[in-house]
C-alpha cells in the first residue's frame, strides 16, 4: 500500500488512530462483524467543486455508516477540504491519501480494504446521493438478507440505466431480469461476499473496472434486490467534461472490446452453460459487441473498422451459443452474417443509425368506430462519412401497451395501405384490451426493422379526436406530455373521461325516498345500459358511502330512488359511477336549483330528521345536508 493516513478517527468501538499503520482487510475465512451498517467509499482525484455537495448528501443518510475518502494525489485542494471534513466530523468520515494511480480502481480497492461495514457502497466525487437513499436500499437488504441492491439511478446530464429501475424487487432473479444491464458499481454490495470471493477492481484498467468488479459480483450474487421508487443515485456530468467518462476517446471501441473479455471470461468460468449464461452474455453482445459496430463503428477509420469486425468475430467464434444468438434482434443476427464485410456492416451501422422521420397527417373516427390515422415516414442516415440512399420497404403501426413490468402483452400490428410518402392504417378500437396503448410507426430497410412513436411531429391541422364509445368502452385518443406523441386510452386510466350528469326532475315519494332523474353522456355519444353501475353518496368528512341501483333507459336517462334515511347525519355529495371498460369512474351530479325538491322533516319516535337537498354554489352539483335531532340535543340546547 502506498498511501498514507491523513486522517483516521475512532468510530466508538476500536477504530484506529490518526498516524497509526493502516488496517488491513479480513482474509477470506476470518470476516469479523461490525456495528457499521454501510461503508461508503468515494475516490476523490481533483473534485474539489464537488465535494460538499457530495458529502453532505453521505453525511444526512440516516444510517450507520462510515464514510472512507480515498484521495487519489488531488492537487487541486481537495486534500485540505477533506481534512476539514473528517476534523469536523471525527468517526465518521476517515482520509486515506495515496498518489496518484490514473483511474478509479485502486483508490475504490484500498476504500475496501479500510471498510468496516456489513455492505460497501461506492459514491463517485462528483455524483451525490438522495436523502433516504441509503436508509432504503439497506431496509431491502435487510428484509432479503441482499448481496447486492440497486438503487435507481438518476443521470444529470449524463445517460442513465433505465430498464432495471422499472419497478422495486426484493429479489430479482438474475436470469429473468434486466439488473446485469447495469454494469455500474453504483449499488450496495454485501462486505463479505467481496471479501470470500476476492471481488476487486482491475487496476490496469483506466475505463471498464467498475464493469468487471459488477460482473464478477453478480456471479458469486444468492439475492439481488432493486429499489426504484426512489431516486437514489444522482449521475453528474461536469460541466467541464473532465471526468474519465466524459474525455473524448474514453471509450475507444478496439478497447473497449478488448475490456469486455475479462467480465465474460468472468460469466464462462463462474456461470455453467444453460439459460442463464446466455442470459448474460446476450447483454455483452448486445450492448458492448454489437453495440460498437453501430455509430462507434461509423465514426471510426478504416483500419480501425477492421480491427472492431475483427474483434466480434472472435468474440462470437468463443462465446456466441445457439442460446444467444436466439435472444439477438434481427440486426444483430444480420451483423455476424456480415462480419467479413465491412461495407455491408456499414450500411447496417447507418440504417440503425439512421433518424425516423416521421409526421402525423390525419386523424378521424370512421363511421365503424376505428380511428384512422394517416402519416408518411421516411429514414435520413448520419452525417458520417459517406451517406447512403436509404430506401424504406415494408410499413405498419404497431400499438403497445404500457405495464408494469409483469406480463405485457404481445404488440398488436396494425397493416397500412400507402408507402412512405402517406399511408393510412385503421385502428380496430373493439379490438384491443383495456389500458393505454402507445401508437408506433415501423419501416423496413433491407430485412432491417425500426420503430419510433408516431405523433410528435405532426400537420397543424391535425386535431385530437374526441373521446368515443366503442362496444360500451371509452376510448380517448391523446397526445403525451411533454412530447406529444399519440396514445390511446382504452377505458379511462390517465385521460379524464367527458362525461355530464344532468338532473332533470326531483320529487319525494313514500318512505321519504328521494326519486332523482336525469340524463348521462359520455363524450359526444351516450353510454349502454349496462355502463351505469348505481348511483354513490359519499359523506364529506367521513367518506362513508351508500349506494343506491339505478334503472337505465335508451337515450341516457335513468332514476333512483334514495331512503335519504339510511344515509345518517352529515353533507353527502352525489355521483354517478359508471363503468367504461376500465377502472369506475365517478361523476358528480349536476342540478339547477329549481328542480330540486324543498326540504322535508319527519319525526321517527321522538327523533326529527330532516334533510335539505341543495345545489352547490359555482357548478350547481347536487349534495343533501341530514341533521338528525334527539330529545337529549333538545335538552342540551335549552340548558345552554
Amino acid at each position: 500500500m502506498t498511501g498514507t493516513i491523513l486522517q483516521r478517527v475512532r468510530t466508538g468501538h476500536g477504530g484506529d488512530a490518526e498516524g497509526e499503520a493502516p488496517g488491513r482487510a479480513e482474509t477470506p475465512g476470518t470476516f469479523q462483524t461490525s456495528e457499521i451498517d454501510i461503508s461508503v467509499i468515494v475516490p476523490v482525484h481533483n473534485c474539489r467543486p464537488y465535494l460538499d455537495r457530495c458529502l453532505t448528501s453521505l453525511l444526512i443518510q440516516r444510517v450507520s455508516r462510515e464514510i472512507v475518502v480515498v484521495d487519489d494525489g488531488s492537487t487541486d485542494g481537495s486534500a485540505d477540504l477533506l481534512a476539514l471534513y473528517a476534523a469536523y466530523h471525527r468517526g465518521v468520515i476517515r482520509v486515506v491519501r495515496q498518489e496518484h494511480s490514473g483511474g478509479a480502481g485502486r483508490p475504490r480497492n484500498v476504500g475496501i480494504s479500510h471498510a468496516r461495514g456489513r455492505y460497501v457502497f461506492f459514491c463517485d466525487a462528483d455524483d451525490y446521493l438522495g436523502p433516504e437513499a441509503l436508509e432504503r436500499m439497506l431496509a431491502m437488504a435487510d428484509r432479503n438478507d441482499s448481496d447486492i441492491v440497486l438503487g435507481k439511478i438518476v443521470g444529470h446530464d449524463r445517460r442513465a440505466p433505465v430498464s432495471m429501475f422499472r419497478q422495486s424487487a426484493e429479489r430479482a432473479p438474475l436470469g429473468e431480469s434486466a439488473v446485469y444491464n447495469s454494469l455500474s458499481c453504483f449499488k450496495l454490495f454485501r462486505r463479505e461476499m467481496l471479501e470470500r470471493h476476492t471481488i476487486r477492481f482491475d487496476e490496469t484498467l483506466v475505463v471498464g473496472e467498475d464493469v468487471v468488479f459488477t460482473a464478477h459480483a453478480y456471479c458469486h450474487a444468492a439475492v439481488i434486490s432493486v429499489v426504484a421508487d426512489y431516486d437514489c443515485y444522482h449521475l453528474v456530468a461536469r460541466p467541464d467534461g473532465s471526468s474519465i467518462m466524459q474525455r473524448t476517446g474514453s471509450r475507444d471501441p478496439v478497447s473497449w472490446l478488448r475490456m469486455i473479455r475479462r467480465p465474460i471470461e468472468l460469466v464462462v468460468g463462474h456461470v455453467g452453460p444453460g439459460a442463464l449464461r446466455d442470459h448474460l452474455l446476450r447483454r455483452h453482445f448486445r450492448l458492448d459487441a454489437f453495440g460498437s459496430l453501430g455509430r462507434p463503428f461509423l465514426e471510426a477509420g478504416e483500419v480501425q473498422r477492421k480491427e472492431i469486425a475483427a474483434e466480434v468475430a472472435d468474440m462470437c467464434d468463443r462465446w456466441l451459443t445457439d442460446g444467444v444468438r436466439d435472444r439477438l434482434t434481427l440486426i444483430d443476427r444480420s451483423r455476424i452474417s456480415a462480419l467479413q464485410d465491412i461495407d455491408r456492416l456499414v450500411r447496417l451501422a447507418h440504417i440503425e443509425s439512421a433518424v425516423v422521420r416521421r409526421e402525423l397527417t390525419g386523424l378521424r373516427w370512421d363511421g365503424e368506430g376505428r380511428l384512422v390515422v394517416s402519416g408518411r415516414v421516411a429514414l435520413s442516415a448520419p452525417a458520417q462519412g459517406d451517406r447512403p440512399e436509404l430506401v424504406c420497404g415494408g410499413l405498419a403501426l404497431v400499438l403497445r401497451m404500457r405495464h408494469d413490468g409483469a406480463g405485457a402483452p404481445a404488440d398488436l400490428v396494425v397493416p397500412v395501405t400507402g408507402d412512405c410518402d402517406g399511408f393510412t392504417g385503421l385502428i380496430d378500437v373493439a379490438g384491443l384490451s383495456s389500458g393505454v396503448w402507445d401508437v408506433h410507426v415501423t419501416v423496413e430497410c433491407e430485412g432491417v426493422t425500426r420503430l419510433a412513436r408516431l405523433g410528435s411531429d405532426r400537420d397543424g391541422l391535425v386535431a385530437q379526436p374526441v373521446p368515443r364509445m366503442v362496444g360500451g368502452v371509452i376510448a380517448l385518443p391523446y397526445f403525451t406530455r411533454p412530447h406529444g406523441n399519440l396514445s390511446l386510452d382504452v377505458g379511462g386510466h390517465v385521460v379524464s373521461v367527458p362525461a355530464g350528469v344532468r338532473l332533470t326532475g326531483t320529487r319525494w315519494t313514500a318512505g321519504h325516498r328521494l326519486r332523482l332523474d336525469g340524463e348521462v353522456t359520455v363524450g359526444a355519444g351516450l353510454p349502454g345500459a349496462h355502463a351505469v353501475r348505481r348511483l354513490v353518496w359519499r359523506e364529506r368528512c367521513s367518506g362513508r358511502e351508500r349506494h343506491e341501483p339505478v334503472t337505465v333507459w335508451a337515450g341516457g336517462a335513468f332514476a333512483t330512488r334514495q331512503a335519504v334515511g339510511r344515509l345518517g347525519p352529515g353533507t353527502w355529495d352525489a355521483y354517478l359511477e359508471l363503468d367504461l371498460g376500465g377502472p369506475p369512474a365517478r361523476f358528480r351530479i349536476e342540478v339547477e336549483a329549481e328542480r330540486l325538491v324543498p326540504p322535508r322533516t319527519w319525526w321517527r319516535g321522538l327523533v326529527r330528521w330532516s334533510v335539505r337537498p341543495y345545489a352547490t354554489a359555482g357548478k350547481g352539483r347536487l349534495s343533501a345536508v341530514v341533521r338528525v335531532f334527539t330529545p337529549r340535543a333538545f335538552v342540551k340546547r335549552i340548558l345552554r
